[in-house]
């Protein structure tokens, strides 16, 4: 065998070690979009945290441990107590995310998400959600739904940022109350509803009867208006101007006689000269 094929040959074996060993140990890591690395020295964390992108790390002696900044939603739903001892349960949509510069420190402290959910975040709304309902009725649950929301929004922000975990988002999804308690509301809504039809009704027959006193009032004095305006010259003057040049009849015998209405004005004697 030539030199010139030996040394080919060693190269080939060499790259195919140390690709082996690449594939074997890792010498580097990959931290996807949206995340970011805990580096783990012999399990010690470390401070530095990683980035997205490819980092070199020492195989066998350093580990590293992904977690995920993004926004992440997840739905609680927590039983509790109103001001009135009515029971509710409230069903919860909250959107929370890490501090990505303290990824490091919630791994150390807390662990990976799942942990995160299960010992922080769950008891944390259960608590926030019993105190705020302690506080109200269940009919302001139900009126002051913006005003409960955002009781609780500032209370989990304030709770969970110790574990720098951080609150973007809760939304009050549904409130369930006791059966019991739900038939009063309907029936509660049911009789407000008749009461401002019969409010209605009633306030629309007084108007009613107001404008047929107006209307009759106008008539009376219309009328009476009319009797002072009115004269027998008048009558007499409209009663000219209105005829038409025919007598009326009234029937004698066998035929029909015109009827003169002639009073004593008409009829008086003439003055002699």
């Amino acid at each position: 065998m030539s030199a010139d094929k030996f040394k080919f040959s060693s190269l080939l074996v060499g790259s195919f070690v140390l690709l082996v060993l690449a594939i074997v140990f890792k010498p580097f890591t990959i931290v996807n979009a949206g995340e970011r690395g805990v580096i783990l020295n012999f399990g010690k964390v470390q401070d530095k945290v990683l980035d997205e992108g490819i980092h070199p790390i020492l195989p066998i002696v350093t580990q590293v441990k992904r977690l995920s900044v993004r926004v992440q939603q997840n739905s609680f739903t927590a039983d509790a107590a109103s001001k009135d001892l009515q029971k509710v349960s409230t069903q919860l949509a909250v959107n929370w995310h890490i501090d990505a510069a303290q990824v490091n420190k919630v791994f150390q402290r807390i662990g990976d998400q799942e942990e995160i959910i299960s010992r922080i975040i769950t008891p944390a709304v259960s608590e926030v959600l019993k105190a705020a309902t302690t506080n109200k009725t269940a009919e302001e649950i139900i009126t002051k739904r913006n005003d409960l929301k955002q009781e609780i929004d500032n209370n989990l922000k304030n709770r969970l940022a110790n574990y720098s975990i951080l609150i973007d988002d809760v939304s009050l999804v549904d409130f369930t109350f006791s059966p019991e308690f739900s038939k009063a509301i309907e029936s509660k809504q049911i009789a407000e509803q008749e009461a401002k039809q019969a409010e209605f009704i009633a306030l629309k027959a007084s108007k009613e009867a107001v404008a047929e006193v107006n209307r009759a009032k106008g008539q009376a004095e219309a009328q009476r208006l009319q009797r002072l305006t009115l004269t027998k010259e008048l009558l007499q003057k409209q009663a000219i101007e209105k005829w038409d040049g025919r007598f009326p009849t009234v029937m004698a015998g066998d035929g029909a006689l015109p009827l003169i209405n002639l009073d004593a004005t008409t009829l008086s004697a003439p003055k002699a000269k």
